[in-house]
C-alpha cells in the first residue's frame, strides 16, 4: 500500500491509498475532486474506497463528486457520523477493520474536534516498516484539533489512544499547520531541546515550500505540547498538576495565540 499526499484548498491534505497489485486506490478525507481524479488518471487506477475521518466539509467535500465518477465505491465513516457524511455506507465503531491492498487497518473512536471522529491505523507488515496513521484533525504534527464538538477529557482520552501507538508510526494528519503549531509550542514548552531542534527543521523545510506531514509519531511524543500533559514543563505552563486540566488550559491558550 503506497501513501499519496495531495494538497487541497488552502493547506488540506488528501491521502490517496495505491494498491498497485491490483491497480485500485482509496482516498482519506477528499475535501476536493480534481486532485484526487488527475492522481487516478496518472495511475490509471480505480477509486474503491473513501476512509472519512468526520463529517467537516474540507474532509468530505468530494465525496459526492467521486461517487458519481465511480458509482461501486464504498464511503466509510464513523456511526456517530450517521447523516453527517455525504454518501455514507459503512458505520464505524472503536476496534473495526477496513481492509484495503494488503494491509488491515483498525479503527479509533477519537471524539474530541467532533464528537464522532474516528481515526484508521495500519499497523506495519513487516520491522522495517512503518504504520500508518490517518488522523484527521484529532492529532497535528505539533498540535491537535479544536474541541467543537467535545470536551477536554475526551481528547486526552482520545490522543492517549494514539499516544499509545508505537513511535515509528507515520502521523498522517489533515492539514499543513505544523509550523504554526511548533512556534505556539515553544510559548509553554521552550527549554524542551527537542523542540527547539525540531522547529528549526521545520522552519527550513516550510521555507523552502516543502510539507512537513507525515511526521514520525516519537517525535510528536517528545515535541508535541498536546501529547504531553503529564510532563513537568507543561505542567507548570498551565499551573496545574491533572492531566486533563493541563490539557485543557494549553488548547486555550492556543485557542487565543
Amino acid at each position: 500500500m503506497q501513501v499519496i499526499r495531495l494538497a487541497a484548498l488552502s493547506d488540506n491534505y488528501i491521502f490517496l491509498l495505491y494498491d498497485s497489485t491490483h491497480n485500485r486506490a482509496a482516498v482519506v478525507d477528499p475535501a476536493e475532486a480534481q486532485p484526487v481524479l488527475q492522481q487516478l488518471k496518472e495511475l490509471n487506477a480505480e477509486l474503491v474506497a473513501i476512509f472519512n475521518t468526520h463529517h467537516h466539509n474540507d474532509h468530505v467535500g468530494a465525496n459526492q463528486r467521486l461517487q458519481q465518477e465511480y458509482p461501486g465505491l464504498i464511503v466509510y465513516g464513523g456511526a456517530e457520523d450517521k447523516g453527517r457524511i455525504p454518501g455514507q455506507q459503512v458505520f464505524l465503531i472503536e476496534g473495526d477493520r477496513v481492509t484495503f491492498a494488503d494491509r488491515t487497518g483498525e479503527v479509533f473512536f477519537v471524539p474530541g474536534h467532533t464528537r464522532a471522529h474516528i481515526a484508521y491505523y495500519f499497523p506495519p507488515t513487516s520491522p522495517e516498516e512503518p504504520g500508518e496513521l490517518f488522523c484527521g484533525d484529532t492529532l497535528f504534527a505539533g498540535g491537535c484539533g479544536r474541541l467543537f464538538e467535545g470536551t477536554p477529557a475526551q481528547m486526552v482520552n482520545s490522543l492517549s489512544k494514539l499516544r499509545n501507538l508505537p513511535d515509528h508510526t507515520r502521523v498522517w494528519c489533515a492539514h499543513e499547520y505544523t509550523l504554526g503549531n511548533l512556534r505556539f509550542a515553544l510559548t509553554v514548552d521552550g527549554d524542551n531541546l527537542d523542540l527547539q531542534q525540531r522547529y528549526q527543521e521545520v522552519k527550513a523545510f516550510r521555507d523552502r515550500s516543502e510539507p512537513t506531514v507525515p511526521s514520525l509519531l516519537g517525535v510528536e511524543k517528545l515535541t508535541n505540547p498536546f501529547l504531553r500533559w503529564d510532563q513537568p514543563a507543561l505542567q507548570a505552563a498551565s499551573h496545574s498538576q491533572d492531566g486533563v486540566e493541563t490539557f485543557a488550559k494549553i488548547r486555550g491558550m492556543k485557542d487565543k495565540f
